[in-house]
């Protein structure tokens, strides 16, 4: 039988029998299939559509068939489809010049791209360099809530224990600090008069050998490397206060603690800039990027590092390798990305929209009590969902949202619909909304007549 003959049913079936679960999730209680894709849209096997809020994590920021990127990437099938990471084509320097120059803008240093395919294999290469440079010391700092990816040492500082506790320990695992979540701030303090505590609460390791971090003879530090998200991604889209990170980036400096910025879902204008970091004024040493870097077109990865840290002498040929690390399609659509992000004003265009769907979201949660947190950055935004106290969280009316909006079955002017939401958060109470840079607003404010029908549904 022809795999296009196949009905859904049939499909299922051999998925259940012969498709391993570990490289997937089953979050939905029944399964679909999707067929095609169109811009912020994707469809079933029935042609049903689904409004996508979450854009595969981020990594489709500029719609699904984006014709400028889609062309490339077939430009490229069409003459170097396939060539060995070992030699050189010209799509790679192209890309890696490009990502470089814009940061050297930005961050004001010289620095150098290297390549890889998924977004954990970039953390894992950005861990090779944090060693090799601080020769050898493989200690971390990293956040709570925070997350790097699935590969044995990117668990080791991906503060969920559920990923390690199968495995083992490969490498060393990262002390996990308090993310600034100021909604639930784990000092039990108010942003208007914490005085940022929980910075005086992460300085205060330095204080003493006896915490652990510092030998205050020489002053000398055993930690390399602290690893941040600018917005916590899994742990619910966190917008940190405004000055946290560098107050933060004040202490690394002072004991030479290096900063890896992990940009893998906040990455190329999810918040409005090509960096998060940006917004909140500090200079990593190292920034880790995936996902949207060709619009989910061909997995390809990297890291950014300052010069010291990548130059040839330091970081010779060999040090790292994977046999698709800079592949010609990756790269080609990678560099397309850039030039469409050249061509649209997103730094404009983002907040925009971000603004909109927050002011709407906002409105619904002065009906909705339910709705305990709005916020966002960019169109990165959260919408924590809470027993009608505001705060408790309320993790089983957000699991009923997500599947009732699976369905496919909301009815907006006599159409049916379907919407695509993700599930974060420390308590799986809250939608992490990541919709494409280019979605219209008609089309958010349909996602907003989709919502909060499944919020009436759901007995809201």
């Amino acid at each position: 039988m022809e795999s296009r003959k196949l009905k859904e049913k049939e499909l299922l079936e051999l998925e259940s029998k012969y498709c391993s679960y570990g490289d997937t999730v089953h979050y939905l209680e029944n399964p679909i299939i999707f067929e095609r894709c169109e811009g912020s849209w994707i469809f079933d096997m029935q042609g049903r559509p689904y409004l996508d809020m979450q854009m595969w994590y981020s990594a489709v920021n500029f719609g699904y068939r984006n014709k400028e990127i889609e062309d490339a990437h077939h430009r490229q099938m069409a003459t170097l489809p396939q060539v060995a990471s070992q030699y050189l084509h010209k799509e790679k320097i192209l890309l890696a010049s490009a990502i470089a120059k814009e940061t050297e803008k930005r961050f004001g240093t010289k620095g150098r791209v290297h390549f890889n395919v998924g977004g954990s294999q970039a953390i894992e290469d950005s861990l090779k360099l944090v060693r090799n440079y601080k020769k050898g010391r493989s200690l971390t700092f990293a956040f709570m809530g925070g997350y790097h990816g699935r590969t044995l040492a990117a668990t080791e500082i991906t503060s969920s224990f559920r990923y390690r506790k199968r495995y083992g320990h490969f490498g060393s695992r990262a002390t996990f600090i308090p993310y600034p979540y100021c909604f639930r701030c784990f000092y039990g303090k108010n942003l208007k008069d914490c005085g940022y505590e929980c910075i005086k609460h992460f300085e205060k390791l330095f204080e003493t050998e006896y915490y652990g971090v510092i030998d205050k003879k020489d002053n000398e530090v055993e930690y390399a490397a602290f690893y941040i998200e600018p917005l916590q991604a899994t742990g619910g889209y966190i917008v940190p206060p405004p000055e946290y990170f560098k107050k933060l980036s004040a202490v690394l400096q002072k004991y030479g603690i290096l900063l890896v910025d992990d940009e893998i879902q906040m990455g190329f204008y999810r918040t409005g800039k090509l960096w998060a970091t940006e917004h909140f004024g500090i200079k990593p040493d190292i920034v880790a990027f995936a996902k949207s870097l060709t619009n989910g077109l061909n997995p390809l990865s990297g890291i950014w590092a300052k010069e010291d840290l990548i130059n040839p002498l330091i970081f010779p040929p060999g040090s790292t390798h994977s046999t698709f690390s800079s592949n010609p399609l990756g790269t080609a659509a990678g560099l397309a990305t850039m030039e469409y992000i050249k061509k649209n004003n997103f730094e404009e265009i983002v907040p925009g929209k971000g603004e909109y769907i927050l002011s709407r979201l906002k409105d619904l949660q002065k009906k909705h009590k339910v709705i305990g947190d709005v916020d966002g950055l960019g169109l990165a935004v959260r919408v924590e969902m809470t027993k009608p106290d505001g705060f408790t969280p309320d993790r089983e009316l957000t699991d009923r949202i997500f599947q009732e909006g699976m369905k496919g079955d909301i009815k907006i002017n006599r159409k049916k619909f379907g919407l695509v939401l993700d599930v974060g958060g420390y308590y799986k109470n809250v939608f992490t909304l990541a919709p494409a840079l280019t979605i219209a607003y008609a089309e958010i404010d349909l996602f907003i007549e989709l919502f909060e029908s499944l919020l009436k549904r759901c007995g809201v």
